[in-house]
């Protein structure tokens, strides 16, 4: 799921590969300023055991910042909407983040906005919710890993543990799988009822996965056109409805049955709620390395609207958002 943009939060301890972000163009970087400002966030250091590497030479990986080793080891990636002002963007993140290492990506969803089909809530048919399809030919090409994070969510353990998931000789991704949800409702009757189509799982044991958290090898992507086969679904979606849920079946539908579990700690998701009501959750049971708050109901609209679920309260403490109140003591 998508923040409403940094225009409206900062947060220092989460961090995404890519954080998609939407300025408004008729607005001045003065006004916006003046209406949201920032804090600044804490300053991390690396361990003693960290490598030295020299900046010019860190994998723009994103990680997190007060829960990994090696802080300063990181580089951050920002993704923005074509009609964005990346100035303001870049003022804003230097503003709240002095020393990060960062860049920011334009994303031209031209191509992509004439693939999407209306879905079961206008916030999933955003472009930027599918350019997680087009990373490969974002990032540069001596990129050859990432960890993708959405930016509704909590890292509260050290990333780099994800980053080092073996993806062995073949497989593209990896996420925590949950075979235990029903993965028929994730497709039409139409899909089910045309052999053509369901016998796409056929040699396959497909698992639901959530989007939100994966490790992708960049180089098995390219290798393999995995965004071309991506449009390719969305296209059949354009003249048969075989699905409802804007970005994520097209990743199931290409990967899912195929990819490397990763153990579900790294993404307690669904702490928004469903995708009508958005009503409060509790966390799975078990241990927790990721909150992911997918799902209608996002933390800072509750907060804002001082009607926050109880798990809100674990996003509260690293909102760097200056309130009016804060702003006036």
């Amino acid at each position: 799921m998508l923040m409403p943009g940094l225009s409206h939060r900062l947060t220092p301890l989460f961090t995404f590969l890519f954080l998609f972000l939407s300025f408004p163009t008729n607005a001045s970087p003065a006004t916006t300023a003046i209406a949201q400002q920032f804090k600044e966030a804490p300053q991390f250091y690396n361990s003693p055991g960290c490598p030295s590497i020299d900046q010019d030479e860190i994998d723009p990986e994103s990680d997190v910042l007060q829960h990994t080793s090696c802080p300063q080891n990181i580089a951050f990636h920002f993704v923005a909407s074509a009609s964005a002002s990346t100035s303001l963007l870049r003022a804003a993140i230097s503003s709240s983040f002095p020393c990060l290492n960062f860049r920011v990506y334009t994303f031209d969803d031209s191509s992509v906005s004439r693939l999407i089909s209306t879905s079961i809530r206008s916030a999933l048919d955003c472009p930027l919710n599918y350019a997680r399809s087009y990373l490969a030919n974002i990032i540069p090409l001596c990129v050859r890993r990432v960890v993708y994070l959405d930016s509704d969510l909590v890292l509260v353990d050290d990333i780099a543990k994800l980053a080092a998931t073996p993806l062995g000789e073949q497989s593209v991704l990896a996420a925590p799988e949950y075979c235990n949800a029903n993965f028929t409702s994730y497709f039409t009757p139409t899909f089910w009822s045309n052999p053509s189509l369901s016998l796409t799982f056929a040699d396959r044991k497909p698992c639901y996965f959530n989007t939100g958290v994966m490790v992708i090898d960049l180089d098995r992507w390219r290798e393999g056109d995995y965004t071309t086969k991506i449009e390719e679904w969305m296209e059949l979606q354009k003249r048969i409805r075989i699905y409802e849920l804007g970005s994520l079946p097209p990743f199931l539908l290409v990967f899912a049955g195929d990819i490397v579990p990763v153990d579900h700690r790294w993404n307690q998701h669904g702490l928004g709620g469903d995708n009508f009501r958005g009503l409060c959750r509790d966390l799975h049971p078990g241990p927790a390395s990721l909150l992911h708050w997918s799902g209608k109901g996002k933390p800072w609209a509750r907060l804002d609207a001082n009607r926050p679920c109880p798990l809100d309260a674990l996003w509260a403490p690293y909102d760097l958002l200056q309130t009016p109140f804060a702003l006036d003591s």
